[in-house]
C-alpha cells in the first residue's frame, strides 16, 4: 500500500480547521500545480458534515434585530419566546423531521422563526433555499424590510452575502447568493419562481394566503416542495401561517396531519401541565381588565404576570400520531403572547368588540386563537324567503345608489338579473330579464346589448342605468368576449369562476386574454375578471340569514338582502340550490366545496355576477365621500330633507378624483383608481 492510500482521514466529527484538514490529505502527495492546496481545502470543507449547531443556538449567538424590522431590536433571544426553540431546532440538520407546520396565531414571533433559519443555513448549513410568500409584491417587501436588515445587522450574513451592486447579479432583491449556497423568494402566484431550481430548504410562509393555482400550473405548495426531491432525506420544508377556513385551509391540512403538538405550560399554584385553550379564559362581565386563566387542575384563576415563568418551563407534546413519520406540526395561540405583546385583557376586547359581526368573529378566531374558522354553508329555506318578500313603491327603493347586473349564458337563453345597492352592501332585486334563443342568434346579443341603455326608475323620480355588467365567460366563451369587446370595459366585464374562497380578494384581475373574433384570433384580445364564487356565495347566504328588526324605525342591518314580491317560487329555489360540504380525498384530507342540490341554479349565479360587478365598481372600498357623492345624485339627500331631517353637509370631492360619465338624465361616479 502506498504512503498516500495510508494516509489516515479525519472522521465525520472532526473539527480540524482547513488548514489541518488540508494537511492530513496532502501527505506524500506530489502537489506539482498551483492552486492545488486551494482545490483541496475547498473540496475537504464540502465534505465537512453539517456542524453540531441548532438553529436557536445560532440565533442567540449570531442573529440582530434591525430596529427597521423589529419592535425589540438588539441581540435576538429565544428566551423571550421559549416555545420557538423546539420549533427553531426542528430545522436544524441534526433533526431528522423533513417536513414541520405552525399553525398559530398572529403576533407569536413565527416570521422571525423563519428568519433565524436563513440566517443559519447562510451561516452554517448552505445549500439551495427557496423562501415562498403569496405573491411576488410580498416577496419584494420581505426582501427588503426583512432580510436585508438580518443580513446587514448580523455580521457573521453581512460578510458572506455581497451587496447589492448593478455589477454583481448574485445578490437581487428576490435572489441571495452565498458560498455554498443561494436563497431564492418568489411568490405562490408565479408558476416561473416556484420551478426556477433544486431547493434542499423550502419556506412557505402564510400558506393559508397562497392562490389555490400558480398561473393555472397547479398547487403552489406542492410545485415548491417538488424542489426538494433530489435532496431525499436531507430536505427540509417549513410551512407557516394564520388559518382561514375550515377545510380549505394548508395550514390546518398539514397540521392534522402531523402529530400535533401543544405547548404544554405548569400552573403556577398545582403544577398541573396544561395547553392554554381560550374557553379557560374568563373575565367579568364587561370587564375585559379582569381576564385571568382558569387552570384546569386547580381551576384557581392565573394571572398574566405568572406567564413568563409558565413559558419557561413549557414544554411540546405530541397529541396525536402523525400519518408520516417525517412530519411534525405545532400549533399556538396568542394566549402564548410574552408580556409585553399581546395581552390576556387585549385578546377578551378584541373577542368582545368582535360579537355580532361574522367577519369580525372569523377574524379574531384565525388571528387570536391560531384556529379555523368554520364557514355555515346551510341555505335558507326558500319558503322563508318567500314570506319575507316585499312590494317595492318603485322599481329601484330609495337606498339603492347605484345598479348592477350578473347575466348567466345557457344553451338556449341569457338570464340577467340587475341589483341596486346601497350602504353596507344592502342590496335590492329590481329585475329579472330572460332572453331568448341563446348565444348562438344574433337576436339575443343585440336584445342584451339594449339592455346596457335600459334605466329603472328611482323611488325619488329619478332613473338610473346599469353602472356595470358581469357576464360569466363560462359557456360559448368566444362569443362572449366578442360582445364584450364590442360594447367596451366601462360598463360590462367578462368574468369566469373560480372555485375556492379568497376573501382578501375575492375579485382578481383583469388580466388580457385570448380571444377569436369574426373567426381571427386576438392575442390579449379581452379583459378577463377572476371571481371567488365560494367566498360571495357564503357572503350571500350569511346576508340571506340575516334577522329584520322588529321595530319599525330602527335601522337595517348592513348587508341585509331585499326581494321583492314578484320573485316567484322557482326563482327563490335557485338563489339557494346549493349548499357548502365538507368532502374528503383519499389520504383524508378535508376540503369544503359548493354541490348544487337541485339542477337549476341560475339565479344564484347572477347574484354572484351582479355582487362581483359592484366589487369591480370598487363598493367594497367607498369612503364616506363617495356614499354621499352617490346619494347626492339619486337625490337621497332631498328625500331626507323633506322627511324633517337634516343631513351633515357632504365633503365637497375633490377634483381630479371623480369621473362622472352622465346617461339620460343620471350621472354614475366611479373613483378613477378602480378604472
Amino acid at each position: 500500500m502506498s504512503e498516500s492510500s495510508s494516509t489516515p482521514w479525519p472522521t465525520s466529527g472532526s473539527r480540524l480547521n482547513d488548514e489541518e484538514n488540508t494537511s492530513d490529505l496532502t501527505k506524500g502527495l506530489d502537489l506539482a500545480f498551483d492552486g492545488a492546496e486551494d482545490i483541496l481545502r475547498a473540496w475537504r470543507r464540502g465534505m465537512r458534515p453539517d456542524p453540531d449547531l441548532t438553529v436557536s443556538e445560532w440565533a442567540d449567538a449570531h442573529r440582530k434585530l434591525s430596529s427597521r424590522a423589529s419592535a425589540e431590536p438588539g441581540q435576538y433571544r429565544t428566551a423571550r419566546t421559549p416555545y420557538l426553540r423546539a420549533i427553531m431546532d426542528a430545522l436544524s440538520p441534526g433533526h431528522p423531521a423533513q417536513r414541520i407546520s405552525f399553525m398559530k396565531a398572529a403576533q407569536v414571533g413565527a416570521t422571525e422563526a423563519g428568519n433565524n433559519w436563513i440566517g443559519f443555513v447562510i451561516h452554517h448549513a448552505p445549500g439551495p433555499m427557496l423562501a415562498v410568500l403569496p405573491t411576488v409584491e410580498m416577496a419584494k417587501r420581505t426582501s427588503r424590510g426583512r432580510i436585508d436588515p438580518l443580513i446587514e445587522d448580523s455580521p457573521a450574513l453581512k460578510e458572506r452575502v455581497q451587496p447589492a451592486r448593478s455589477r454583481y447579479a448574485g445578490n437581487s432583491m428576490l435572489s441571495k447568493e452565498f458560498p455554498g449556497g443561494i436563497l431564492v423568494l418568489t411568490g405562490a402566484n408565479s408558476a416561473t419562481g416556484l420551478r426556477s431550481m433544486p431547493a434542499r430548504y423550502v419556506f412557505l410562509d402564510e400558506v393559508d394566503a397562497y392562490p389555490a393555482s400558480a398561473d393555472e400550473e397547479g398547487d403552489p405548495v406542492s410545485l415548491a416542495e417538488a424542489r426538494t426531491t433530489t435532496f431525499a432525506h436531507r430536505r427540509k420544508v417549513f410551512m407557516v401561517s394564520t388559518p382561514t377556513i375550515r377545510g380549505l385551509s394548508r395550514i390546518e391540512r398539514e397540521f392534522e396531519a402531523s402529530d400535533q403538538r401543544r405547548y404544554f405550560v405548569p400552573c403556577p399554584h398545582c403544577g398541573h401541565m396544561q395547553w392554554l385553550q381560550f374557553e379557560r379564559l374568563r373575565w367579568a362581565k364587561g370587564k375585559p381588565e379582569t381576564a385571568a386563566y382558569a387552570c384546569e387542575g386547580c381551576d384557581a384563576p392565573i394571572a398574566e404576570h405568572h406567564k413568563t415563568q409558565m413559558l419557561e418551563r413549557g414544554e411540546w407534546r405530541a397529541t396525536a400520531t402523525s400519518s408520516d413519520p417525517n412530519a411534525i406540526g405545532f400549533h399556538l395561540s396568542a394566549l402564548y403572547s410574552p408580556i409585553g405583546w399581546k395581552s390576556w385583557e387585549q385578546i377578551a376586547r378584541d373577542w368582545l368588540a368582535a360579537q355580532g359581526s361574522d367577519e369580525m368573529l372569523r377574524a379574531a378566531r384565525n388571528t387570536l386563537l391560531g384556529e379555523t374558522w368554520v364557514e355555515s354553508g346551510d341555505a335558507p329555506e326558500w319558503q322563508r324567503l318567500a314570506d319575507r318578500r316585499e312590494a317595492y313603491t318603485a322599481q329601484v327603493p330609495m337606498g339603492g345608489l347605484f345598479l348592477t347586473a350578473g347575466a348567466d349564458v345557457q344553451k338556449d337563453r341569457i338570464e340577467v338579473d340587475v341589483w341596486a345597492w346601497g350602504r353596507g352592501l344592502e342590496s335590492w332585486l329590481v329585475d329579472h330579464i330572460v332572453l331568448p334563443s341563446g348565444p348562438g342568434d344574433p337576436v339575443c346579443w343585440q336584445a342584451l346589448t339594449a339592455l346596457l341603455g335600459q334605466t329603472w326608475a328611482h323611488e325619488n323620480g329619478a332613473v338610473m342605468p346599469l353602472a356595470k355588467l358581469a357576464i360569466d365567460t363560462g359557456y360559448e366563451t368566444s362569443a362572449v368576449y366578442a360582445w364584450a369587446r364590442a360594447q367596451g370595459i366601462s360598463q360590462v366585464a367578462p368574468v369566469k369562476g373560480l372555485e375556492g374562497f379568497n376573501r382578501a380578494t375575492p375579485v382578481s384581475g383583469p388580466t388580457f386574454v385570448d380571444a377569436t373574433v369574426n373567426g381571427r384570433k386576438l392575442k390579449r384580445g379581452a379583459r378577463l375578471w377572476t371571481v371567488a364564487t365560494a367566498t360571495f356565495k357564503a357572503e350571500t347566504y350569511r346576508y340571506l340569514r340575516i334577522e329584520r328588526p322588529s321595530e319599525p324605525e330602527a335601522p337595517i342591518p348592513a348587508g341585509t338582502i331585499h326581494l321583492p314580491d314578484w320573485a316567484d317560487s322557482e326563482w327563490l329555489k335557485q338563489l339557494v340550490a346549493e349548499q357548502l360540504v365538507t368532502i374528503r380525498d383519499r389520504r383524508g384530507y378535508a376540503r369544503q366545496e359548493w354541490q348544487k342540490m337541485r339542477e337549476r341554479n341560475e339565479a344564484l349565479d347572477t347574484r354572484i355576477y351582479a355582487r362581483a360587478a359592484a366589487w369591480i365598481l370598487g363598493a367594497d372600498r367607498f369612503d364616506e365621500r363617495m356614499w354621499r357623492q352617490l346619494e347626492k345624485q339619486a337625490g337621497v339627500e332631498t328625500a331626507v330633507k323633506a322627511l324633517g331631517t337634516e343631513p351633515e353637509k357632504p365633503t365637497e370631492p375633490q377634483a381630479g378624483r371623480i369621473a362622472t360619465p352622465r346617461r339620460r338624465g343620471w350621472k354614475i361616479s366611479t373613483p378613477k383608481y378602480m378604472e
